[in-house]
């Protein structure tokens, strides 16, 4: 019990966020035809369903491909021009011409001869699109290296040495490590399924909390009576037992299934960070709490209930379908406030989040009904109904009051109103969480509680364990960090005492921090930049890479990295002195003056928040609109590692951190 709350408390506001990525990678090889001729060839890998246009195409159609070869000091020159494969030549529905594209796989060859003896390698740009069957992604530019000193260290004069990873005779392949995977395709498929298995233990231990309410706890043995005595044989009875069961998930399922089509499978950053959103999902949770505390009981109207209840004595599997059903439409006013809450919840994550929550719900409270049908011996086991379920609904109904503030916050942080900072939620927490632990040692009672002589040891552990929690929140009103909340309270920086009471959280190092022109006190105090140009301008200046930071002031996950991971001292060290740190809020609603307001040739809506454009710079340039969402580049915006999204392992985003430093200084 004690885990399922906490549980409870801990997951419900966890947020998940899908990436996108670039279909197209690049390596490139070289062969050696003389001393000083060279042919060089760029290989691109086309994920499926998209295509890479070819270079020669008339104006007015897509972009084509286009190789620059830097040769600034004239050491060689280009024999003949950039050759590519054969291709496909059709009519292309979206730009209405033919033209000529690859898929899977494009070879492009350049032949050069080097008019001095020094020979070095050969950087090239390559500009290129690609498209799919209804959508086309911005113009990417990308460079590549083709080591011809590699070549030349190898080889003599009169032969050619094999490639180290190919069969072909005469060629070295070189694949840039960095750049070649700056954007894969696995990370998003992992955070789908970590976002998506933690909806799912959440709904299935928000499921079991449900069960032990007094609306659906004494309907188990109710249940299992009815089957044993209308099943002529156990066999029967556990078949029967079993449909019910089914007929339980089914009926959540398509409730999850309405909601998915309802909100649709792009919903995470319009409706996560939407005001009004958290606005309504704050007074509903509050409605939810007040509920539960025993002020009302929200339920269907009786008139359903008993049309529902009528048709289960139909017999057969359409009636123990209608026997699902009454379930829950008799136990709605204590499952009600639990379902309400994890479809709004899921819905925020978009795709079919919604029904594997009620999934994971309705199979929480689908197996004690029929396991105990199967084996309805098990139920002298049960614990008898009593005054400790309406004991379980309050302690959820505090829960629900705690949780409601969040998104309250959420608001606050988004409109930054300062209405709701750090202090005054924490205020808020500590008052509930104290109440909640006075609740569970009997000093006060609530409506439909039964007469209290004693306290059980089970309700006293938990009373410690809230009580517990409720001082480890005190000193977090003079500054301390709470990293057992973090990513739930607002955080430091949001506060009416950013530096702690009196200033006494700077300390050490950041407390000599001289802030650059235009930049501000970021999280742990770090020098940070809010405007893209600025930064850039002053990373030139000092010689340091930049850290993109696309986050937002609503974002549970960025919160947790700035509290957690950016917190630690090797972290920090790097933060503070290897990196210009550029921290893009893709929900800031301040409006962009009428002049600098576009439309979006990504997505083709209006940009007008300074939030907007924020959010597109990152879908257009990274294919992704996930917070939080770490890139570090070099001074002309080329990536210099793969980017990160939310990773809370240190150690990880260490290494991640200095890869990209190491990328920088070659």
């Amino acid at each position: 019990m004690k885990n399922t709350i906490l549980t409870f408390l801990l997951l419900i506001s966890v947020s998940m966020f899908g990436q996108m990525y670039n279909p197209v990678k690049w390596s490139t090889t070289v062969e050696k035809v003389s001393d000083k001729e060279y042919i060089l060839k760029a290989q691109a890998v086309i994920q499926s369903g998209w295509h890479l246009y070819g270079q020669y195409i008339e104006e007015g159609g897509p972009s084509r491909t286009a190789f620059t070869f830097k040769n600034n000091n004239k050491k060689f020159e280009l024999i003949g021009k950039t050759t590519e494969e054969k291709g496909h030549e059709v009519v292309d529905k979206i730009f209405d011409m033919k033209i000529k594209y690859f898929e899977d796989k494009a070879l492009f060859t350049q032949k050069i001869k080097f008019v001095s003896d020094d020979v070095s390698n050969v950087v090239a740009e390559v500009d290129f699109m690609v498209c799919d069957d209804s959508n086309c992604l911005p113009p990417t530019t990308e460079e590549l290296t083709f080591k011809i000193q590699s070549i030349k260290k190898q080889a003599s004069a009169e032969e050619k040495i094999p490639a180290k990873d190919t069969a072909t005779t005469g060629l070295v392949e070189v694949k840039e490590p960095e750049k070649a995977e700056a954007v894969s395709v696995k990370p998003i498929k992992k955070e789908e399924s970590k976002g998506l298995i933690s909806i799912f233990v959440l709904a299935f231990l928000s499921g079991f909390a449900a069960l032990l309410t007094p609306c659906v706890f004494p309907m188990i043995p109710m249940t299992v009576s009815y089957f044993t005595k209308q099943s002529k044989t156990k066999a029967a009875g556990i078949r029967n037992a079993v449909i019910y069961g089914l007929s339980i998930i089914v009926i959540y399922v398509l409730l999850g299934s309405i909601v998915t089509a309802i909100f649709g499978a792009d919903s995470l950053n319009e409706l996560s960070t939407n005001v009004w959103f958290n606005l309504i999902f704050f007074i509903l949770l509050v409605v939810f709490a007040i509920s539960f505390l025993g002020a009302f009981e929200i339920m269907l109207p009786n008139a359903l209930a008993n049309k529902v209840d009528s048709q289960a004595d139909r017999g057969g599997m359409i009636g123990i379908f209608f026997m699902a059903l009454a379930l829950a439409i008799v136990s709605f006013s204590c499952t009600g406030p639990i379902v309400g809450t994890l479809l709004v919840e899921s819905a925020s994550k978009g795709g079919i989040a919604p029904i594997v929550g009620m999934l994971g719900f309705s199979i929480a409270i689908a197996l004690p009904f029929s396991l105990f049908a199967a084996f309805p011996g098990w139920l002298n086991a049960l614990p008898k109904s009593g005054g400790w379920l309406n004991t379980v609904k309050v302690v959820l109904g505090f829960l629900e009051l705690a949780l409601a503030f969040k998104f309250l916050s959420n608001v606050d942080l988004v409109l930054q109103l300062h209405w709701l900072e750090r202090e005054v939620f924490l205020a808020i927490w500590i008052a509930v969480f104290g109440m909640l632990a006075f609740y569970l040692f009997g000093k006060i009672t609530l409506p439909h509680d039964s007469p209290l002589n004693h306290i059980s040891v089970g309700r006293l552990g938990l009373g410690l364990i809230v009580l517990s929690f409720t001082i480890y929140l005190i000193p977090g009103l003079w500054g301390a960090p709470l990293k057992l909340i973090s990513g739930f309270a607002p955080s430091t920086q949001y506060s009416e005492s950013p530096d702690g009471f009196g200033g006494s959280k700077i300390s050490g190092e950041n407390s000599k921090i001289n802030l650059p022109e235009g930049a501000e006190k970021g999280p742990q105090n770090i020098a940070t930049f809010h405007d893209y140009e600025k930064g850039m301008e002053y990373a030139k200046k000092v010689g340091k890479p930049v850290l993109l930071d696309f986050t937002g002031y609503a974002c549970v996950n960025c919160r947790r990295m700035e509290e957690l991971v950016w917190s630690d001292p090797k972290v920090l060290g790097v933060l503070n002195n290897d990196v210009v740190l550029i921290s893009l809020y893709v929900d800031d609603k301040k409006e962009l003056p009428e002049k600098e307001q576009y439309i979006s040739e990504t997505t083709g809506k209006k940009i007008k928040t300074i939030g907007n454009k924020w959010s597109d710079l990152q879908i257009k340039t990274y294919k992704a609109n996930a917070q939080p969402f770490y890139v570090i580049v070099n001074h002309k915006s080329t990536n210099l590692t793969t980017p990160s999204a939310y990773n809370p392992n240190v150690e990880e985003y260490y290494n991640w951190l200095q890869s990209g430093i190491k990328n920088f200084k070659k």
